[in-house]
């Protein structure tokens, strides 16, 4: 069985993205790793080749600017990755440039691919997902953050990003997938707040036409992490990769988890998901056919 790994990134040294990591970090599970490459202002491209794995392949590529309309140029970007993997891999494991996957997940995660190579029903895995927030100390855990989200693909080229590129779809139609206990660390949201101000603002041009940004500016300039909805303190550890980069935190973030900022509808079904698990009314893109068992 061949494993082929995918990755879209572009200005990850100006938006102080960890994709060095999230390689590094997928590498030991992969044969290859494609990194799409897109023209930067920066030295994202030398910052990728720093890694120094013989499994890297890089591929250059220039988004399209006019493509302003619900992250579409994320998808076509990843689209570019996933189609140039080998033809010999049975699977593709996809990581965005501010997610790193956990070493304890791996082996599992390698047999379960193993054990359902043959089986063309099972189309996928979801994987587990954490997401940080202000520091590598506290976990976004509102409704609103998705639990499981799919990350390996069965390398069948009927199977495209969708949307924003956060899942992926076969002829339009949700994927057929197994769960994993493999688990992702989100660490989009842990950025001094400066950091976090200029990504966004950068992020809304993928969104967002001249017209839309020019109306908003005024708030494009500002980011207040105590707008959080929820959060809970980590306890945990963190992935291999992550720590040296954690080490060198050079912010100060504090948040009193007990605060909740609900509707008195979303505190209800908050205190339902903490009692019983279940997230009720949860969207999923991706449909579970089967047990890890």
């Amino acid at each position: 069985m061949k494993v082929s790994g995918f990755t879209i990134v572009r200005n990850a040294v100006k938006y102080d993205y960890p994709v060095a990591e999230s390689i590094a970090s997928i590498l030991p599970l992969c044969d290859e790793v494609i990194v799409a490459v897109g023209h930067s202002e920066d030295g994202t491209r030398s910052l990728i080749e720093s890694i120094g794995s013989p499994k890297i392949r890089i591929i250059d590529t220039v988004w399209d600017e006019a493509l302003r309309k619900g992250g579409e140029v994320l998808a076509v970007e990843t689209n570019k990755a996933f189609d140039a993997i080998s033809p010999e891999s049975t699977w593709a494991v996809y990581i965005q440039a501010d997610e790193v996957l956990h070493e304890d997940g791996i082996a599992g995660l390698a047999d379960a691919m193993k054990k359902w190579e043959a089986n063309p029903d099972v189309e996928g895995f979801v994987l587990n997902y954490l997401h940080f927030y202000g520091s590598y100390d506290f976990i976004a855990d509102s409704r609103k953050w998705y639990k499981k989200e799919v990350r390996v693909i069965r390398n069948d080229k009927k199977i495209r990003s969708y949307k924003d590129a956060q899942g992926f779809r076969k002829e339009g139609k949700k994927l057929r997938v197994n769960t994993s206990e493999a688990t992702m660390f989100h660490y989009g949201w842990v950025k001094p707040p400066e950091y976090i101000r200029s990504k966004l603002k950068y992020f809304h041009t993928l969104w967002h036409d001249e017209a839309w940004m020019e109306k908003n500016k005024a708030g494009l300039e500002s980011f207040d992490y105590s707008g959080i909805d929820s959060l809970a303190r980590y306890e945990g550890g963190h992935p291999s990769v992550m720590q040296k980069r954690i080490s060198e935190k050079n912010w100060k973030f504090d948040f009193d988890p007990v605060q909740k900022k609900f509707s008195l509808v979303s505190r209800i079904l908050h205190w339902a998901e903490k009692k019983t698990g279940v997230l009720i009314g949860e969207y999923k893109n991706y449909k579970i056919i089967m047990n890890k068992k």
